[in-house]
């Protein structure tokens, strides 16, 4: 079952969302509601996506193409 629903987006995220499902060739719906799914299972677990940006952050800070995730990641938390 599906409800349809509406709200406002600004031009600048309107011409946005319309160039990513041209560019993915999905539709807007799918993308809006993906977005949807993806921010609300954040926000049950926000442990996860805080871990994973301290990661994304620690990694960047490399610049060791030789080096393996595995080897530069810190799994202390775990």
């Amino acid at each position: 079952m599906s409800i349809t629903t509406s709200i406002r987006l600004p031009d600048s995220l309107r011409l946005e969302l319309e160039t990513a499902a041209q560019q993915l060739h999905r539709g807007k719906n799918w993308i809006i509601a993906e977005a949807i799914r993806i921010y609300l299972k954040s926000l049950r677990n926000p442990s996860l996506e805080v871990e994973a940006k301290r990661q994304s952050m620690l990694v960047s800070q490399k610049d060791d193409s030789d080096t393996f995730l595995e080897d530069i990641a810190d799994t202390k938390a775990w």
